[in-house]
């Protein structure tokens, strides 16, 4: 039996193959080097990836494969060709435009390529027990269709509820969808899909078609889908930061209570979240879904939303210039909950503007890790605001991980994003804008309570930080274009 050891052997004594190979890996070093230079975005991390490709070709250029080379321009096509851009005259041609609202918010509008829509109904949920009997309910009302997509399904007691009720309605004639992502749902066994798809439902991880280490699109682990929905008839949607998993519903002991913040739309909203999906569920599987908007669409409520759609394969990165326009036009307050906080330069730049401006700003943070360097990178992220005068507060009951802004009484936002590079510029995310006042008085009543619970961070606490820990928390603060 021919071994490791042997093969090495043959491979050291025939020096043509050797040469060939490091021949290999440094004309692969080049063409990522080249790329790197065509679409450059920040020069601080083109020249981290160029010297490393220079002076270290291997492993450097595999790793490029893996976390800098960028290429959904077939997710792009795909968007293109199921009509994004026709968003806004099909909801002209049901005249559920909210003009006003979106010439208010033109960044918003243009960036997700969708205008405000009005007629809806808003429910904010708080935690994962609430977010859930919602969902569940909705799920066994459904009567045509369900689009069910998380970042996280685990096969636990919750994991296995969701599955009992989407095969349930598959059963009775429904049409049910489920998409995870591969990398969140790494744990996923293969007999949960297999019950899944043996009642009928059609499931699917967003990457099945694009593995990883193939001949095209090699980079996919790196691009992760974030979003949360769930569609039912294209009546009612829900969105927002809770996956599936027990955790969510606090019942981990590690973490004890999971604060956490879903919202249920009802009405034409529901679409936009809809047409989200069927972009998503066409690039991971290849096929295309039904997407005739209806000929009439209730209008249960009185709510203006956005549904914002942001990812990788944005031409610009337009989720973070969405951010830095709210940031910028604040002048009374900004509220910002996150459960990870690795902001870019443009985006602490324009939060100390804004609290140079007199703006109330005030981050809200968990006080626990559950990622250990997001959360180092995060304490750097967050002595530096408090450093400039901004109110940093830490979350104590539990742990935090809703995604909520609210600034001024103009505009909320509820949805999947973190302030983080990777929410801004590598994951697909959604959020969903509101700018009716009902909205906005609860989420600053939901976030009124939230900060009771926690302990604001005061400069004597980033003063007195002990030498390690500032060295760790400055270290991984380095790795935050990837975090």
């Amino acid at each position: 039996m021919i071994g490791i050891s042997d093969i090495l052997e043959t491979v050291i004594a025939d020096f043509s193959v050797l040469a060939a190979l490091t021949g290999l890996v440094y004309l692969l070093a080049a063409v990522c080097a080249v790329r790197e230079i065509m679409i450059s975005r920040t020069s601080q991390g083109s020249i981290a990836w160029l010297l490393s490709l220079a002076l270290l070709p291997f492993p450097t250029a595999f790793l490029y494969l893996i976390f800098g080379w960028k290429a959904f321009d077939d997710y792009a096509t795909d968007r293109i060709r199921n009509g994004r851009a026709a968003r806004p005259l099909r909801a002209k041609d049901l005249a559920l435009i909210d003009r006003e609202t979106s010439h208010l918010w033109p960044v918003q509008v243009k960036v997700s390529e969708v205008p405000f829509l009005n007629g809806n109904e808003v429910e904010i949920l708080v935690d994962g027990q609430a977010t859930f009997d919602s969902i569940f309910e909705g799920i066994a009302q459904a009567k045509r269709y369900l689009l069910v997509q998380f970042y996280i399904v685990r096969d636990d007691a919750l994991g296995k509820e969701l599955a009992e009720r989407l095969i349930e309605r598959a059963n009775a004639g429904v049409q049910v969808y489920l998409l995870y992502d591969d990398v969140g749902s790494t744990g996923m066994p293969k007999r949960y899909r297999k019950q899944l798809r043996d009642a009928g439902v059609k499931v699917a991880g967003f990457n099945q078609r694009h593995k990883f280490l193939r001949v095209y699109g090699p980079t996919r682990i790196n691009y992760r889908n974030h979003r949360k929905i769930v569609v039912v008839d294209g009546e009612h949607a829900w969105v927002g930061g809770h996956n599936v998993g027990m955790e969510y519903l606090g019942a981990d002991p590690k973490y004890g209570r999971w604060r956490d913040t879903h919202v249920r739309i009802s009405g034409p909203a529901t679409l936009s979240c809809a047409l989200l999906f069927r972009e998503d569920w066409e690039w991971a599987t290849g096929e295309t879904l039904p997407a005739t908007p209806p000929e009439t669409v209730a209008t249960p409520g009185d709510q203006s939303v956005l549904v914002m759609g942001s990812g990788p394969a944005d031409k610009l990165e337009e989720c973070a210039i969405a951010f830095t326009d709210i940031i910028g036009r604040a002048r009374e307050r900004l509220w910002i909950v996150s459960p990870y906080f690795v902001p870019d330069t443009d985006i602490r730049t324009a939060l100390f503007a804004a609290k140079l401006r007199g703006v109330d700003v005030r981050i809200m943070l968990p006080d626990r890790p559950d990622h250990m360097i997001v959360w180092l990178a995060s304490i750097a992220h967050a002595d530096s605001m408090v450093e400039h005068n901004v109110d940093v507060y830490r979350y104590v009951d539990g742990f935090l991980h809703q995604k909520v802004v609210l600034m001024d009484d103009q505009i909320a936002t509820i949805g999947s994003v973190n302030f983080d590079n990777r929410s801004f510029a590598i994951n697909f995310e959604i959020t969903l804008w509101f700018t009716d006042k009902k909205t906005i008085d609860g989420v600053e009543a939901m976030l009124v309570d939230d900060f009771k619970m926690c302990r604001q961070v005061g400069a004597d606490e980033v003063k007195q930080r002990a030498l390690p820990m500032r060295f760790l928390t400055q270290a991984a603060r380095l790795f935050s274009p990837l975090l």
